[in-house]
C-alpha cells in the first residue's frame, strides 16, 4: 500500500506542478499592454488596483500591474469623451498621465 501512496503523491504533485508552470505563463503573457482599442479613450486615474490596461508607474510592467487604486500613472480603455467626466475618490479621470 505504501508504493500505491507514494505513486499517487508523485502523480498530484507532479500535476500540481505543471498547473502552476502554465499558469505562469499565462500571467507573463497577459503583463503585456491590452490591444489598441481605437473607439476608447486611455483614461488615467480611473483604474482599480491591479485592473488598469497599461503605463503603470514604478513598480509595475504593465497590464493588470497597478498596485493602488486610482493610480495617475496607470490607465484604462474608457468610452470616448468619458474619461474626464469619471469621478474617483482621488479626483477625475484624465487624458493625460500625472
Amino acid at each position: 500500500m505504501t508504493t500505491t501512496t507514494s505513486k499517487t503523491t508523485l502523480a498530484v504533485a507532479t500535476l500540481a506542478g505543471s498547473l502552476v508552470a502554465a499558469l505562469g505563463m499565462v500571467a507573463s503573457a497577459a503583463a503585456g499592454p491590452v490591444a489598441p482599442q481605437p473607439t476608447m479613450d486611455k483614461c488615467y486615474g480611473v483604474a482599480m488596483a491591479g485592473q488598469n490596461d497599461c503605463a503603470a508607474g514604478a513598480g509595475t510592467t504593465c497590464a493588470g500591474t497597478s498596485k493602488v487604486d486610482y493610480d495617475a500613472k496607470a490607465w484604462k480603455y474608457v468610452a470616448k469623451g468619458t474619461c474626464e467626466t469619471i469621478k474617483t475618490p482621488k479626483g477625475m479621470g484624465h487624458l493625460q498621465p500625472m
